[in-house]
């Protein structure tokens, strides 16, 4: 019965069926075989996997990102990254990956920066000279900032799922974060230097100081959300409803982009995106339920500790696990059906859980960047007017920075776990 569960839901999935759907209906066909549990359990499962304080702050940060997108905050994050680093060599590249750290604060996902400041970025950079894959290539490795430096989605999904502090795992991103953005720094200096790419800008302190002044409240936007929460002002559900209120602001009273029509759409944007996100995790719910109840999870966890016991070993294998799976689902999606089978694992061989967050929302970040459902690849694809094949082969150099990112995050869980074993 327990292969069945599991051979029905690969099967629907291979139909091309949803991967929300392939779970529900997996769990009720289980279900009705079975004949061990009633139907209305995987209705009651479902709605009560969604009935969660922590996943309020879901449609809060979709929405407090997309206001940041529609009010035209992107271009003044932009203009403040060019005059901050444009005068290096390669400077645009520079900017593009500076311009990200500071978005990444405010909009919690990946796809969000790429279709943000991607536009705006890949555009420049092409007017520039710049050649279109370069430009691509390092818009999609930027773009994977958005959910490690806090605020992220899939951490309020994982900590939910994993029962771990959701301010834990944001603090955990942070230093990570800012590894990341200098490695891939780091190889924007390489090719500068190896195609003898020019400044984009002079050096300015009187334009640094017009462009920071008026980013000014849209780069606070993360220090205030993460202050507030280790300061105890509010919890990360309601420093949701805080980004949100604070992205309204900008919008309508300081900047005034912001008009009732755009406030309408995004509202609409945010409730679809909202949508999709809950029934995958509401589906996901009573799939993991019934993993764990038919023991799947226990089985899992008995046969990796008769493989290793090293946790070295262990996490490497994870690894190759979740690249591989983030290629094929969405990360939302991934999470949900990751960690109830990785977690009693995790927890048998004294891997910090947060750490292990990290660690698997980075891989299904680097698996956006992949064929053949890698959603940063076909949001930029549509940016840069490039086939599906050619943004492929122009993001792989860029795979060198985020696996090594990788590496030094699973290998040294310092670099997550301080700021977390800090202020907690």
């Amino acid at each position: 019965m327990t292969s069945a569960l599991l051979t029905a839901f690969l099967g629907l999935m291979v139909t091309g069926l949803p991967v929300a759907l392939a779970m529900a209906v997996a769990s009720l066909v289980y279900v009705l075989v079975s004949g061990n549990t009633p139907p209305f359990v995987v209705m009651h499962r479902m709605i009560s996997g969604i009935d969660s304080f922590p996943l309020l702050a879901v449609p809060f940060f979709i929405m407090a990102g997309n206001l940041m997108n529609t009010a035209g905050i992107t271009n003044r994050i932009y203009n403040f990254a060019l005059a901050l680093v444009g005068w290096m060599r390669g400077g645009l590249g520079h900017v593009n990956i500076v311009g990200s750290v500071i978005f990444a604060g405010m909009s919690g996902t990946a796809i969000a920066d790429a279709a943000g400041l991607g536009t705006i970025e890949v555009k420049a950079m092409k007017d520039h000279g710049y050649s279109t894959e370069f430009a691509v290539g390092v818009t999609a490795a930027s773009a994977t900032l958005g959910p490690i430096i806090p605020p992220s989605l899939p951490f309020v999904i994982y900590g939910m799922f994993a029962g771990v502090s959701i301010g834990q795992l944001f603090l955990a991103g942070v230093i990570p974060g800012l590894v990341m953005a200098a490695l891939m720094m780091v190889t924007v200096s390489y090719y500068a230097r190896r195609r003898n790419f020019r400044r984009d800008a002079a050096f300015s302190w009187a334009r640094l100081r017009k462009t920071s002044t008026e980013a000014s409240l849209a780069i606070l936007s993360p220090a205030l959300l993460i202050g507030g929460m280790v300061g105890g002002l509010f919890t990360p559900t309601e420093g949701a409803v805080a980004a949100t209120i604070w992205a309204l602001f900008l919008g309508f009273a300081w900047y005034r982009t912001l008009t009732w029509r755009m406030l309408v759409k995004v509202s609409m944007e945010t409730i679809e995106t909202t949508v999709v996100v809950l029934f995958i995790v509401a589906a996901a719910s009573i799939f993991g339920w019934l993993l764990t109840v038919t023991k799947v999870t226990d089985h899992v966890t008995e046969y990796v500790l008769a493989f290793t016991h090293d946790k070295a070993m262990f996490l490497l294998l994870a690894n190759l696990l979740m690249l591989f799976v983030g290629c094929f689902l969405e990360p939302i999606a991934a999470i949900t059906i990751l960690v109830p089978v990785l977690l009693p694992a995790v927890k048998q061989l004294g891997v910090d859980p947060v750490h292990f967050g990290l660690v698997m929302v980075l891989n299904l970040m680097i698996g956006l960047l992949h064929p053949p459902m890698g959603m940063v690849l076909f949001v930029l694809a549509r940016v840069a007017r490039l086939s599906f094949e050619r943004t492929t082969m122009a993001i792989l150099p860029w795979l060198v920075p985020l696996l090594l990112s990788l590496a030094l995050i699973t290998y040294v869980p310092a670099i997550s776990l301080w700021l977390p074993r800090l202020f907690y």
